[in-house]
């Protein structure tokens, strides 16, 4: 699994604990989404590292 690969899995990770934080109610659920929304911005960035090829 390359660099790039491990990102979009991140990403795509966010993308469900999001939408399961969306759905749940009250501050358990906001904390869950800002979980989920904070993955999907790290794994945004991280496809825009450079990567250094030995």
């Amino acid at each position: 699994m390359g660099g790039k690969s491990t990102s979009y899995v991140v990403v795509g990770l966010g993308v469900i604990v999001s939408l399961l934080g969306w759905f749940m109610r009250g501050e358990l659920g906001a904390g869950i989404l800002g979980f989920g929304l904070a993955h999907i911005v790290l794994g945004l960035l991280d496809t825009a590292r450079p990567t250094v090829n030995d």
